[in-house]
């Protein structure tokens, strides 16, 4: 017990469990508001009638808020400090969460679509200020312990979001909801958990810790002053990093949609075990409803997610994480073709199978870009991070070639973004190694 506890002491010898259980409390709201949008995905191509690809939009404002705020947020945290970027990131999620409700009102897409974008930009200085701080409560050998631990109170969010959400707006019938009067109520329980956290930062001890001062060289001792876009395991980070954000966003997105149009029917004897609402009696068979296919995301997917993130944590231990990456980025292309090219039950399993594959990847493919990179390293996370807005423009290309073909031909996208981030995987360690060495090559 007491090893434990001392990862959350400094070496002025004061201990801050408590202001790291706060920490994990902001990663288990921004896990739940995330897992949210994915079945407004589903819901307002039913109230707005409109397309899959204009649906993506919701994805869209939502990772279009990461990119633009990632700089601007970590600026206001070094001005104002820890608690500052926090609280302002806290009160922008309640703000958000709040209006829900006069928009009901207006009832227009754009103005969801501009509360998300609002309520993204506070999960922005959240995730920020709140991944790094992680890393300083404690002696700076345990950070990487740290920040796995808060990562997994992110996927028990992941997990709930979807539900939450089908639970108020998602129709658990044959007939599709199509109004919008309820959503507000989940955004409710939403402004009540982040405004009590908000309230606990206030008064809680949030001390302005800053990480030890970085190496000025490189690995090799000497200076390395060539540009950092003439590092190419980093360069090609980004790019990997990109589309892994395009294929996850792409999956979480549409992964309702693909459900009810491919899911075969549910024997009798499994209905019997399910509770009400999760499937629908027609032509004498069963079949899963919307609030049904949420479920699944839910309590299938996003857990086999929070399953992978644990089991990958071990397995790096002792494995190769670029020789890892690879390997989870070959499973997931052959997942994928699966989803695209077979039918029944077989592509479902697939389907979900891919988030425990997907769940180590953007940790690993972020390490791997910024490792060696010396007093460049924290400029380099800025553009690590603004590689999110993959997951911004992959759902409107996904949706748009599922309203022209078909749901399962948008599959095709990810496929292809994990076969990128399975090359990238299998060739880091040459492109690190000439990297350090300052090869002429690169230069």
């Amino acid at each position: 017990m007491r090893s434990i506890l001392g990862m959350f002491r400094t070496a002025d010898g004061r201990s801050h469990t408590g202001t790291f259980l706060l920490v994990c409390g902001i990663f288990v709201c921004t896990g739940l508001c995330n897992g949210m949008i994915d079945s407004l995905n589903k819901h307002f191509q039913n109230s707005f009638e409109v397309s899959r690809a204009a649906s993506a939009f919701v994805q869209f404002f939502w990772y279009l808020a990461y990119f633009l705020l990632a700089l601007p947020s970590g600026w206001y945290a070094r001005r104002f400090g820890y608690r500052a970027g926090i609280v302002t990131g806290l009160v922008l999620v309640v703000l958000g969460s709040v209006i829900v409700y006069p928009a009901t009102l207006v009832n227009t897409f754009a103005a969801f679509l501009a509360i998300l974008f609002l309520i993204a930009s506070g999960l922005t200085f959240l995730e920020t200020i709140a991944n790094p701080y992680a890393t300083v409560l404690g002696p700076p050998e345990s950070g990487v312990a740290r920040i796995n631990f808060a990562q997994s109170c992110n996927a028990i969010g992941w997990i709930l979001g979807p539900s939450v959400v089908g639970w108020f707006v998602l129709s658990g019938t044959a007939q599709a909801n199509t109004s919008n009067a309820a959503l507000h109520l989940p955004y409710l329980i939403v402004a009540t958990l982040v405004g009590l956290l908000a309230g606990a930062f206030c008064l809680a001890p949030v001390p302005d810790l800053q990480p030890p001062v970085e190496e000025q060289t490189s690995a090799g001792g000497r200076r390395r002053p060539r540009p950092l876009f003439k590092e190419w395991h980093f360069t090609l980070a980004i790019a990997s990093q990109f589309l892994y954000c395009a294929g996850q966003t792409g999956i979480f997105s549409f992964f309702i949609n693909y459900v009810k149009d491919y899911m075969p029917a549910v024997p009798a004897r499994v209905v019997g075990m399910l509770p009400p609402g999760m499937c629908y009696a027609r032509d004498g068979l069963w079949h899963v409803t919307d609030k049904g296919s949420a479920a699944l995301l839910s309590f299938g997917g996003f857990t086999l997610f929070m399953v992978g993130r644990f089991a990958g944590s071990a397995i790096l231990r002792f494995a190769r994480p670029h020789v890892t990456l690879g390997i989870y980025g070959l499973v997931n292309s052959v997942l994928m073709a699966i989803v695209v090219f077979a039918s029944g039950w077989l592509p479902v399993g697939a389907l979900l199978l891919s988030f425990f594959f997907m769940s180590i990847m953007y940790p690993t493919n972020f390490a791997l870009g910024i490792r060696g990179l010396g007093e460049r390293t924290k400029l380099a996370s800025s553009f690590m991070v603004m590689a999110i807005l993959g997951g911004a423009l992959a759902p409107l290309l996904m949706g748009r070639l599922a309203d022209w073909f078909s749901m399962r031909s948008g599959f095709v996208l990810p496929l292809g973004c994990f076969l990128a981030v399975m090359t990238y995987g299998f060739l880091w360690s040459v492109l690190f190694a000439q990297d350090m060495a300052g090869s002429s090559d690169f230069d």
